[in-house]
């Protein structure tokens, strides 16, 4: 299998998804708009990956390609191309199907508890993971549900962390790519921007990824492998 993968930022991780795309021997198209490099013009795979960012959905005037994004999201999902999009991704993928992207209205940080719907549980990816588990977050911003889309998955901070469109198009708000290892190179990174987010966070990370980190990276390696299986 050919996978696109789209990174919206300098630094970033497939972490989880990286894991379940090698146990695959998927090949990689990488793209990486925020520095230049055009976006295909067409599908050009048999799935499409877009990771997260520090920009909204609707920064078209410091990230211009953001428009053609989201048209080529819906060009995989008409194609009925498994589309994927985390973050960011979720949340360009709302615009590609004309919800409202809230920007500034939802910020969550960290390992944070999140729970299937009744669609979630009979869904072929969200049903492999518990009702409510643990999973890592970093986001301000959060969407509407895209008209005829599947709400998956909910919490009290944003109520629409997962949906699906069609068979195989997935938007998820929570970073479930985001590994225990992801997250200690983030707090490497960007030491100041969490500490800004969630006060004394960091100096209670190893306690927190010894707990809830442990059991968000079975979760999210068990989200990945549903996923990737759709391709």
């Amino acid at each position: 299998m050919r996978v696109a993968i789209v990174e919206n930022t300098r630094i970033t991780h497939h972490g989880q998804v990286g894991v379940a795309l090698h146990e695959q021997a998927a090949l990689i198209d990488l793209y990486k708009p925020w520095s230049g490099q055009p976006l295909p013009r067409s599908v050009d795979a048999d799935a499409l990956i877009v990771f997260g960012g520090e920009q909204s959905a609707r920064d078209d005037h410091t990230h211009p390609y953001l428009p053609d994004l989201a048209r080529l999201m819906a060009d995989y999902t008409a194609m009925d191309r498994p589309v994927l999009g985390i973050c960011l991704g979720s949340q360009v993928l709302a615009r590609a199907f004309g919800a409202e992207n809230r920007l500034g209205t939802a910020p969550e940080f960290g390992w944070v508890d999140v729970s299937l719907t009744d669609a979630g549980r009979a869904d072929p990816v969200l049903s492999q993971v518990p009702d409510s588990f643990p999973i890592f977050q970093w986001h301000s911003d959060t969407f509407t549900l895209p008209e005829g889309a599947v709400h998956l998955a909910q919490n009290p901070a944003a109520r629409h962390q997962a949906f699906r469109i069609g068979r195989a198009t997935y938007g998820m708000q929570f970073h479930f790519e985001a590994s225990r290892p992801v997250v200690r190179d983030w707090i490497a990174s960007f030491p100041e921007v969490i500490d800004r987010m969630l006060p004394g966070w960091i100096a209670r990370h190893p306690d927190l990824a010894a707990t809830r980190g442990a059991e968000a990276d079975a979760h999210g390696l068990a989200l990945a492998r549903a996923w990737v299986a759709l391709i």
